[in-house]
């Protein structure tokens, strides 16, 4: 059950031995305890979303994270009528333009460069100028880059004209606290794989009741129809349509209880803060550049300029560490030269620190 590296990436991510270990049992799918178990799956993640548990609920999807949002988009959206704002500074942001343009879902695009942050005077114009919008869509974590934007600001203003609220909170949710309930955000939408530290296989979208009941017979998808899923999930107790991956649902439980007992939220972000910390600090020691500045970046990935007028390639970094124990992500900025490092999942100060010792020895 050990690993030969451990992965700095946004996602798949490291994880415990006993996340592993909760995989080696084989479960029914219509057996009452596996079906508990996705209960207390559900009501776990409204509590970790928000104070106000009644307000919300939790359905459970099959497939990445890319699958759960166009779940959520494909099913929030209304046939007739209504039209999708896409703030989009970075690769995801890009794929929800994908996913709109083949659900031939009425959306406009308000694109920033992938190094800037969201203003929210620029969203306002948007709103005030376009009557037809009725959703907006935001990444929190655009790991493209690292970025976190500023939800806050923008389901505020997204509120003040009455829109509904899609947050992508896929490499976020469980790692940065927040309260949807306080954000105002009506959808938020995140994977198994990510800070909750389990593995690959399904997704969630964390759902206004009050919101996800107006969406019945919207979806233009058989297997990703939110609202139907939903509604098995409800009537049958934890039942999902379709085969659900079993083994994975059993890790995630296993990492949900891992997470209460680090201390929650809270207790998982500290870490990781200090994790990036350590290690943007010790990568200027050793000559590297983060891309963005401190006050946008978040703790889930950080990208790192080229060195300038050196030899240096990726390909002989990744190489160099992955003989050290370590896996690393290479770039996604357009415009310039970068490589990620991520620093959450089942990583520690200590892991930062041989990690930079690491890239001393390569460089």
């Amino acid at each position: 059950m050990q690993n030969p590296y451990l992965l700095l990436t946004p996602g798949p991510l490291s994880t415990t031995n006993s996340v592993r270990q909760a995989m080696m049992r084989d479960w029914c799918t219509w057996d009452n305890e596996y079906n508990q178990i996705v209960q207390e799956i559900r009501n776990r993640l409204v509590k970790l979303a928000t104070m106000q548990k009644e307000l919300y609920t939790a359905v459970l999807m099959q497939g990445s994270g890319s699958f759960c949002v166009e779940s959520a988009i494909g099913t929030v959206m209304p046939r007739d009528g209504g039209k999708l704002l896409v703030i989009a500074n970075g690769a995801y942001g890009d794929r929800i333009i994908q996913i709109c343009e083949v659900l031939n879902i009425p959306h406009i695009v308000h694109a920033v460069d992938e190094c800037e942050s969201i203003h929210v005077n620029d969203v306002e114009h948007f709103l005030k100028e376009d009557k037809e919008i009725s959703h907006i869509i935001i990444v929190h974590c655009e790991t493209t880059t690292g970025m976190l934007n500023p939800i806050e600001e923008i389901c505020y203003i997204a509120k003040k004209y009455n829109k509904i609220t899609i947050v992508d909170g896929m490499s976020s949710f469980g790692g940065i606290p927040m309260d949807l309930d306080e954000l105002q955000i009506d959808f938020l939408i995140s994977s198994a794989n990510k800070c909750i530290q389990g593995v690959p296989g399904f997704g969630f979208v964390i759902a206004k009741k009050a919101e996800l009941a107006k969406c019945k017979e919207n979806a233009r998808s058989l297997s990703l129809d939110l609202y139907d899923q939903y509604e098995m999930m409800e009537k049958h107790q934890g039942k999902w349509r379709f085969t659900s991956p079993t083994h994975v649902v059993r890790a995630f439980y296993q990492a949900l209880q891992e997470l209460e007992a680090e201390g929650g939220i809270n207790a998982r972000f500290k870490r990781y803060s200090e994790n990036q910390k350590c290690l943007v600090q010790g990568m200027k020691e050793l000559g590297f550049t983060a891309l963005l500045d401190e006050k946008y970046q978040s703790p889930i990935i950080t990208s790192f300029l080229y060195p300038e007028n050196t030899k240096f390639t990726f390909q002989q970094l990744y190489n160099s560490l992955k003989k050290h124990g370590f896996v690393i992500y290479p770039g996604k900025v357009s415009e310039v030269d970068t490589f990620r490092i991520g620093n959450i999942g089942e990583v520690y100060r200590e892991d930062i620190e041989r990690l930079l010792d690491s890239i001393r020895q390569t460089i």
